[in-house]
């Protein structure tokens, strides 16, 4: 089995403007091994989401290729893409993205129901997944009857409900108090650890960092690799 799971290879994002072009990086590099829990820090505006938006394939680049457990993302169509996505990819964000007409339960299940899943195996398997993260209780309160921390565990459920081997979040803890925002990075660190995840931290937030096995700085237009763990 291929040991690397994430490989971003001269990556580049640019934007057209009437007069010229917008670039917000060029020839960036990154690597993730199976279990490798890292971080990218770095000021507001630089980048940091347009990159996780690339290697999440929810954008794509101007130049470069993102491989995940092997395959070339952008040499794909769409619609290959966006399968590989909902299977491989969790996704949490800073403003957790919950529909709100529907249940935690329903939310949870979405991506697998778009896997093509029977409602009562979605909805078996979502249950399982909202005890893992304690909000077995909370599965028929719609995001509105949930606090920020439990509505953040919820968009976690969704991120691991179809099994994938790459978590990428951004900013998960950023919208929240501090014993919330605790939780929940204490909550990520467990399940990438039981899960045996790959995943990637986007924050602001240097003592989320310190429990990451790689820290990169993105500054100008750069991603540096500032610390690494031995393997």
């Amino acid at each position: 089995m291929n040991d690397i799971v994430l490989k971003a290879e001269n990556l580049g994002k640019s934007y057209p403007l009437p007069k010229g072009v917008l670039r917000v990086f060029e020839g960036l590099g990154l690597e993730l091994k199976r279990g490798d829990l890292a971080a990218i820090m770095g000021a507001s505006g630089v980048g940091k989401t347009t990159l996780l938006n690339l290697l999440g394939a929810l954008d794509r680049p101007s130049e470069g290729r993102v491989i995940i457990d092997g395959v070339d993302l952008f040499s794909r169509t769409e619609r290959e893409v966006a399968a590989i996505r909902n299977r491989k990819i969790g996704f949490v964000f800073q403003f957790y993205h919950l529909l709100p007409e529907f249940s935690a339960l329903e939310n949870v299940s979405f991506p697998l129901m778009i896997q093509g899943l029977d409602r009562g195996q979605a909805f078996a398997r979502a249950a399982a997944v909202l005890k893992e993260v304690a909000l077995e209780e909370k599965a028929d309160s719609r995001p509105s009857q949930l606090s920020g921390g439990e509505q953040q565990r919820v968009a976690i459920a969704r991120a691991l409900v179809s099994d994938p081997s790459l978590l990428l979040a951004d900013e998960p803890t950023g919208n929240l108090d501090w014993k919330s925002g605790e939780m929940v990075l204490r909550l990520i660190l467990d399940l990438h650890a039981r899960k045996g995840l790959s995943s990637i931290i986007v924050t602001h937030n240097e003592k989320i960092a310190r429990y990451c096995h790689k820290l990169y700085l993105m500054e100008a237009g750069e991603l540096k690799l500032l610390a690494s763990a031995p393997s």
